[in-house]
Parts: C-alpha cells; sequence; structure tokens
C-alpha cells in the first residue's frame, strides 16, 4: 500500500469515525490513543502518550506513515494551560516522525472556537464574531489552543517539506465513548431520561441559539473532507470550514427530536436552562435505566458531555459556516443534519448504548 495513515487520537469522535473510513478505502491504518482498549477492525492500535517523548518515539519506532491526521487535544483548567499541552503533544508527535522522512501530509482538526474564542470567552457578548464564519477570518487576540497547535504544524511542515490542511468543523455528531464534546450522544442520553422521569424535554440554551440559524457537522463528512484535502494536490496547505452543507434552527430540530423520542418538549422560555444542572443528579437514574434495559454499562459522564452541550447551545449569536474553501476547490459531499442526529440515535439503540 503506498499510502499509510496514522490517526491520533482514533479512539475520540472524530479519529474512530475517521479510521473506519480510512480503512474502508483501502488505507493501511494506524491508530494512536493513551489506550488501547477499543478495538477498530483494519485499524493497527499504538498505545502511547503525547507528552512522553521516550514512549511516543518506541511506541513509532517501526511506522512511518505517509499520512499524519490530528484529531486529539486535552483539556485544562485554563486556556493558557490549554495552549502549552496541546502545542507541546502535536510538537512531540511531529518531533518523533521527523527522523523517519516518510511523511507526506498531516492534517490537524480544529473548530470554530477558531472564530469564537477559546472555552472561557466562547459564549461571552464581548467576542462575538461575524457570521457566517468565513476561513479568511483572522485569529482573534485571544490566547486560543487551536492556534498553538497550527502553529506547530506550520514549523514542521517547513522543517520537513509536508504538506498540511486545517479542518474547522462546527459541533461533531457521531458516535464515540468517552468523548469531551459529544453533543449528538449527550441529547439521546438527556431524552432517555426524560422519558424514563415522565418529564419534558427542556431546551437548555439560549434566545438567540433557540431562534436562529445553525449548523453541524457529522462525523462521516469531516472523515471525507479529510481524506479528500490529504489527497488532493490543489487543496494542500489550507484551512477548511466543514459541516454537513444544510441550515436549520434548533427551534425546528428540538421538536423532531423530541417526537422521535415520544416526548413532550419545552423550548426557549426567556432563561437559559443549563442541561449539566438539568442533569447534575441524574447518575443515578441512568444507572436505573442502564440495568432496566439491559444496556451496556457505561455511567452517565462517560457518554454525555452536558457541560459542552451547554457552551453550544448557549451561546448569544446565530452560528453558521460558510465553506468557500473546499467547495471551490470541487469537494461536493453533502449530509442532511436531521438525518445525522436520528442515525446516531439508531445506531446508539444497536448498540444498546440507549433505551
Amino acid at each position: 500500500m503506498d499510502k499509510i495513515a496514522l490517526v491520533v487520537g482514533v479512539t475520540g469522535l472524530t479519529g474512530a469515525n475517521l479510521a473506519q473510513e480510512l480503512v474502508a478505502n483501502g488505507w493501511q491504518t494506524y491508530g494512536l490513543a493513551r489506550t488501547t482498549k477499543t478495538v477498530i477492525n483494519g485499524v493497527r492500535m499504538v498505545k502511547a502518550d503525547l507528552l512522553d517523548k521516550d514512549t511516543l518515539k518506541e511506541a513509532l519506532v517501526n511506522i512511518s506513515p505517509t499520512h499524519v491526521f490530528i484529531t486529539t487535544w486535552m483539556r485544562k483548567e485554563t486556556e493558557a494551560e490549554n495552549v502549552l499541552v496541546n502545542g507541546t503533544m502535536v510538537r512531540n508527535l511531529l518531533e518523533a516522525l521527523s527522523e523517519k522522512k516518510s511523511v507526506e501530509h498531516v492534517a490537524l482538526v480544529t473548530g470554530l472556537k477558531h472564530y469564537l474564542g477559546p472555552f472561557e470567552a466562547f459564549a461571552s457578548k464581548e467576542s462575538l464574531t461575524v457570521t457566517p464564519l468565513r476561513e479568511e477570518q483572522p485569529r482573534l487576540s485571544l490566547p486560543n489552543f487551536y492556534y498553538a497547535q497550527e502553529d506547530e504544524v506550520y514549523h514542521a511542515a517547513q522543517r520537513d517539506g509536508f504538506s498540511w490542511s486545517i479542518h474547522r468543523p462546527h459541533t461533531v455528531i457521531g458516535k464515540a465513548i468517552g468523548n469531551l464534546m459529544n453533543m449528538g450522544t449527550t441529547i439521546a442520553v438527556y431524552a432517555s431520561i426524560c422519558k424514563y422521569k415522565g418529564q419534558k424535554f427542556i431546551w437548555p440554551g439560549s434566545d438567540a441559539q433557540w431562534n436562529g440559524l445553525s449548523d453541524v457537522t457529522d462525523a462521516g463528512i469531516l472523515a471525507r473532507q479529510l481524506i479528500w484535502a490529504s489527497t488532493t494536490e490543489e487543496a494542500k496547505n489550507t484551512a477548511f470550514n466543514i459541516v454537513n452543507g444544510d441550515i436549520f434552527r434548533w427551534k425546528w430540530l428540538w421538536e423532531r427530536i423530541a417526537n422521535h423520542f415520544g416526548l413532550e418538549y419545552e423550548g426557549f422560555n426567556g432563561t437559559v436552562r443549563s442541561l449539566e444542572e438539568q442533569m447534575q443528579n441524574d447518575s443515578p437514574v441512568w444507572d436505573a435505566i442502564v440495568k432496566h434495559n439491559g444496556l451496556e454499562k457505561n455511567s452517565l459522564y462517560q457518554l454525555t458531555s452536558p457541560w459542552h452541550t451547554d457552551l453550544d447551545l448557549g451561546r448569544p449569536i446565530e452560528v453558521m459556516t460558510d465553506m468557500s474553501n473546499s467547495r471551490r476547490l470541487g469537494f461536493k459531499e453533502y449530509q442532511n443534519s436531521e438525518e445525522s442526529f436520528m442515525n446516531l440515535f439508531a445506531r446508539l439503540r444497536v448498540d444498546q448504548i440507549i433505551p
């Protein structure tokens, strides 16, 4: 095989779906993660800690990838700490691969916080940006670990002569267990709890998000853009937004999701009703649901990330994403966003994650 992929963060939402797509397309695929308990058919798992240079180098000694896909990150208490640790992780990885001279392309997955600011400013009215979000918009004058990751890729590319691409999805919808940012599964679990408790499906976010336009990114369409950009000459050394290609209003989609689960719902009522607060006492409830339905034994917070769903749905502006860069270069993939959610819910049931 002339294409050898190294998916960094292979057990995460983006990495797992990308690895499956690569295998389906005939790539020799290695998956790097801190734990290798997850099994992905066709993927050769590599256990390594990106913050430990020695063990990382040892883990990669017999692997010479042509294409590297960086889909992982680490969350710390402050953005200054995020910048330090996430920049170091990318630098350590690319230094460990540098002497092999095998890498042709590095693709880095970041996100819309590139335009909206770090978690600390994500929902702040003081850091609002102009939408739709466009790839040519300049960096914000705020510390941001995405910028640190990008700069490490740019530096290594200049040193080692490989091409690069940056991929900025909106909220990624797909299946993963233990993911730090997992809106789709969070909503599915919350809906299942509402059903079990006989309560309404309550919108947790802001007026702007409820009534405004929005978009999301299916994990499958993100995987396809990553592969396209890494194998298309015209797409190299470019930053790309990536969303499904349609837009929706949450006031419409929330009702559709409620109907799917057979729930009554409440929309925006004049105040933000945090999902993290709504679910803060639900761990025993979820354990009871798991036991009653014979589900896979995952705890509530292995499956859900209500803190991140609150950040997304609590923003004081509508968020739409422009995809001019990839559309202009020939990437024409499209995914219906309602189907992204419904397909995920169906898969979660088949895999006995939700009832």
